[in-house]
């Protein structure tokens, strides 16, 4: 009977929230996203008032909203986070309107329907929710974990330490209307399978399903009805599909635009920088920082540069220091590739060179100490710069052009890769939160530049040449008269 009851409660959930979206889609929907909370089964959230019709959920209140919903419930968080999303895609895609066959959402609703009290809320404020990451990892006090399903049925997950999961769903921007569905059927089947893989595991967990941006700004109920029913009787008449379809183009390009502009406005990520007495003294910046491990003849790949750069991001460097002499930056994270414990450790030292003169800094060694265990790589041959200088180089690897080698042929980090792309340190002489002037690790003649001087001097040569067999042409001294005697050349000595 309680089942029964919980079922009947969680299908009345579902349909008010199907019926506020369509009333929210009646109006104006100017970048705003849905956001839909729920929990395992066997766990609840605490109730909370639902914001009234037309009320837009803003950071300070969703963080409240969030800080409610995780004092209770379980600490294992599932982040599903799309690139987009509006409350138009459940009225178009959802089956809101009866033809529940052509649902884009069954694990979705299932979800729902199977917690007992769900949060939903239809219309959050998109910087809100594109700051979702930020607030969760500050009110579970971990950093994020980014995976996919495989990952998961790997990892092996504590109920009593929190965990902050987050699953990157794509979004169609195209014009068929079909494409934009199938994708979203794709990303039901990753909620599906992701929620199976933890109901198998037997951990409780805390689900949260949102968005980055809006993928609508402006729509109304009658174009809505009549992409939901596919050709069915529609509220209103709005010619036919082809103009529909322009004119989903031209939001489509509005919104790049505005998109654009809002990336030019942010600009580059800061670098991590650490300081000793307030004063910063190391410095290290990448576009991509990725660590491979070779398990059972195939490497797993993780990229650790969402949790090391880009705004609202804190890396933990504890165990870092530095002196006139030798500095070290230490990278710790949680939960990568399998290792609870795991740290980056950049190892530098400066000293004074008679030859030159000057004194060079050099990039000693790149660590990775994981569980009790460490890999070392050597970078000494090849990373280096003048003391008050940056190093910079595009691309530092240990697998492809290496610059990091194994410290032995038995160290531990044969079995690992580390891959720096566009990456910049410096360890000494740090000034003002700036790199100073970088030394790139190209050298001045390139491969192309010393097969152009070689050809360029190879025809150089030739017409050089040539030059001289034309300048040793010389005028005859006797030419023929044609009214005098012939010119007589005498056959014997």
């Amino acid at each position: 009977m309680a089942a029964e009851q919980r079922m009947m409660s969680g299908r009345v959930c579902m349909a008010a929230f199907l019926a506020m979206l369509c009333t929210f889609s009646s109006g104006k929907c100017d970048g705003q996203v849905p956001l839909m909370l729920w929990t395992s089964e066997g766990s609840g959230l605490p109730s909370q008032a639902v914001p009234a019709a037309g009320h837009i959920v803003g950071i300070s209140q969703l963080s409240s909203y969030l800080e409610t919903a995780l004092g209770s419930s379980p600490r294992n968080v599932l982040l599903f986070l799309q690139d987009k999303m509006s409350i138009e895609d459940f009225t178009m895609y959802g089956g809101a309107f009866g033809n529940k066959q052509d649902s884009a959402f069954p694990n979705l609703e299932g979800a729902l329907l199977s917690s007992p009290s769900p949060l939903i809320l239809p219309t959050v404020a998109w910087p809100a929710s594109s700051a979702v990451i930020g607030q969760l990892q500050d009110q579970l006090d971990t950093s994020p974990l980014y995976m996919d399903p495989e990952m998961l049925s790997q990892l092996r997950l504590n109920s009593s330490t929190p965990a902050l999961l987050v699953f990157r769903l794509p979004y169609s921007t195209g014009a068929d209307l079909m494409s934009v569905k199938e994708v979203l059927s794709g990303n039901d089947e990753v909620i599906g399978q992701v929620m199976s893989i933890m109901k198998s595991q037997s951990v409780p967990y805390t689900a949260v399903y949102t968005a980055v941006r809006p993928s609508r700004q402006v729509s109304s109920i009658s174009m809505d009805m009549e992409a939901g029913v596919r050709g069915g009787r529609s509220l209103l008449q709005y010619g036919d599909r082809k103009r529909e379809r322009e004119r989903q183009r031209e939001k489509e390009r509005a919104e790049k635009k505005v998109n654009d502009r809002t990336s030019d406005r942010t600009g580059v990520y800061p670098p991590v920088e650490f300081k000793e007495g307030g004063a910063g003294c190391i410095m290290l910046w990448a576009e991509n920082l990725t660590v491979s491990v070779l398990r059972g003849g195939r490497w797993e790949r993780h990229d650790l540069t969402s949790l090391t750069f880009g705004e609202g991001v804190t890396p933990r460097l504890q165990g870092s220091l530095c002196n006139q002499s030798h500095s070290s930056l230490v990278l710790n994270y949680e939960n990568i590739l399998g290792h609870r414990s795991f740290k980056l450790v950049f190892a530098m030292s400066q000293r004074h060179y008679k030859v030159s003169a000057r004194r060079w800094f050099t990039l000693d060694a790149v660590e990775i100490e994981y569980d009790g265990q460490k890999a070392t790589f050597n970078g000494s041959r090849n990373v280096y710069a003048p003391a008050e200088y940056s190093y910079r180089c595009q691309s530092v690897t240990n697998f492809r052009y290496p610059i990091l080698v194994p410290r032995t042929s038995k160290d531990p980090a044969n079995q690992w890769r580390v891959s720096f792309t566009d990456f910049q340190i410096q360890g000494f002489n740090v000034a003002g939160g700036e790199f100073s002037y970088a030394s790139d690790c190209a050298g001045f003649f390139s491969p192309g530049i010393w097969m152009g001087l070689l050809t360029s001097l190879l025809m150089l040569l030739v017409l050089t040449y040539g030059l001289h067999m034309i300048m040793q042409l010389h005028t005859m001294d006797r030419f023929d008269d044609p009214k005098g005697p012939a010119i007589s050349v005498p056959q014997t000595d």
